[in-house]
């Protein structure tokens, strides 16, 4: 049997092939460097490619079930749809209700008010059956396809992302700071500390000693610098002090990891360490590591559920940003091409 003959007899070798070959790129990719984008899609074409084999391969045991699996998928896509926006909406309530109306906690309950608009103007679209309203109906689902790709794939590489330990033996943990309630740690950031602090003790156990650097400085409404409050906190709990260096100019992320690099590299030039943020913030927080030439992995703390999905479209829309280049001429010409028909 010639290759031609087994690929139309096992149709189903093709897209595992491509699936094994995306596999390929993203274990090369992760193994040089976790902490980088494109993993995240490299996974997610695999994925996508696995499922489509597997779906042949049922084919070529009964038809019937994989068409009923192709048309499932099909109709739960819609279901889908409706049931995000509706949480989505949901959710943005209880952002308000529990943590104010400021613009970056209404950020679930604008995507869900824009799904349900973006439903209605499609209805709108299809019934004036005008040209140019749907060229911009086209412009706009083509828009929200590309970025609704990069962000299952920076939702599936994230959960991967947090589920890999890192055990190799580190001389800091540096816990990012989140803001604090005049001079209090609020539970956010209390529970970085705490994942900090069972790093630590985890590593002591293991015969290592640890430094902790609270990274964090003074923001609107902060009585002290965050690292000044963190570091108290930490002592509190019982982490000697004489292990726990306070990083207190920071304002960003960026600056956070910048800062601190600078007091491992006068204590320990070949360091080693372990970022604690949470658990919503921690893939970013690993891609800005990298950035900043940060020798280290990241580790997440819980976060309450209700913060997850506005945390997580922050986080989210602040990853696109930072590659606004590649993103932004991808986005435009998605936009402007349904409209080239009108030239």
């Amino acid at each position: 049997m010639n290759l031609s003959d087994t690929l139309s007899r096992y149709p189903f070798l093709i897209p595992f092939a491509i699936a094994g070959f995306w596999f390929l790129i993203f274990l090369i990719s992760f193994l040089y460097d976790r902490r980088l984008f494109r993993n995240s899609i490299f996974l997610v074409l695999t994925l996508m490619f696995a499922g489509l084999g597997g779906i042949f391969a049922i084919a070529t045991v009964s038809r019937t079930l994989a068409e009923v699996l192709a048309v499932g998928i099909l109709v739960l896509i819609p279901i889908s749809i409706g049931v995000l926006a509706i949480f989505l909406v949901v959710n943005g309530v209880t952002m308000i209700r529990r943590e104010g109306r400021r613009p970056k906690n209404l950020l679930s309950l604008a995507a869900g008010v824009g799904i349900f608009g973006l439903v209605i103007f499609g209805a709108v679209s299809q019934a004036l059956d005008w040209r140019p309203l749907t060229a911009l109906m086209t412009a706009i689902t083509g828009v929200l396809t590309y970025v609704s790709f990069l962000f299952g794939c920076f939702l599936i590489y994230a959960f991967v992302y947090s589920r890999v330990r890192s055990s190799r033996k580190i001389d800091f943990v540096i816990v990012l700071g989140s803001g604090l309630r005049g001079s209090r740690v609020p539970p956010l950031l209390a529970s970085r500390l705490d994942r900090g602090k069972f790093v630590r003790d985890r590593a002591v156990r293991k015969g290592r000693d640890p430094i902790i650097i609270a990274s964090g400085g003074q923001g609107p409404g902060e009585d002290v610098a965050e690292a000044h409050a963190m570091a108290a906190y930490l002592i509190e709990r019982g982490v000697p002090e004489d292990r726990v260096l306070r990083e207190d100019r920071s304002t960003t992320t960026t600056e956070n990891l910048l800062f601190s690099r600078e007091l491992m590299v006068a204590l320990k030039p070949k360091y080693r360490c372990l970022i604690v943020t949470n658990n919503f913030h921690a893939f970013r927080a690993a891609l800005t590591a990298r950035k900043t030439k940060v020798n280290g992995q990241v580790v997440g703390s819980p976060t309450a559920r209700y913060f997850w999905p506005t945390a997580t479209i922050r986080e989210f829309v602040a990853i696109l940003f930072s590659h606004k280049w590649i993103n932004g001429i991808i986005i435009g010409l998605l936009f402007v091409t349904p409209f080239l028909q009108f030239l």
